[in-house]
Parts: C-alpha cells; structure tokens; sequence
C-alpha cells in the first residue's frame, strides 16, 4: 500500500488531514517478523492557527515558561544574575 491522504473541513470548522499507510509491527521480546498493518492517521488544524505563524499553541508556552527559569536559576547559582552583593556599613 502506498501512503495517501485527503484533507477537509470537519463540523467544527477544523481541518483534518488524513493519510493511510503502513506499520510495520515487532513483537517486543520475540525474534519474529514484522507484521504489516494498514494504519489511518489523522491530523487537526483549527482553521484559526492555519497560517497565522502560530506553532506550538499552549505546550510551546509551557516549553518557554520552563526554558526561562531553568535559565533563572542558573543565572542565580552561577552568579551572573541580579546583583546579589550586599554592602554593611558601620
């Protein structure tokens, strides 16, 4: 089987992309042959990310939200963050 595909606007106005291929299959733990199954994957685009240059959506935020404040404290532990020394005067 060749991999094919068709896209169309579903009810709720978002566009799903359908390609039919193969997977190949192993059982795991056993020296056996593949096996072959025809397989139906679908992909959804809202219709409102189509184009616009979003990529990602609310993981990518998350991914950011996490990536700046590994970058926090390693600024902190390393030192090059804010300014942290303190002055004592007598």
């Amino acid at each position: 089987m060749s991999t094919k595909g068709s896209e169309f606007a579903n009810e709720q106005g978002a566009v799903e992309t359908k390609v039919e291929t193969v997977d190949y299959r192993s059982p795991a733990g056993e020296d056996k042959e593949p096996t072959k199954e025809d397989i139906e994957i679908v992909h959804l685009s809202k219709n409102d990310q189509i184009g616009s240059g979003t990529k990602g959506g609310p993981l990518a935020s998350a991914a950011a939200a996490v990536a700046d404040t590994f970058q926090s404290v390693k600024d902190t532990l390393s030192g090059s963050g804010k300014d942290t020394s303190t002055t004592t005067t007598k």
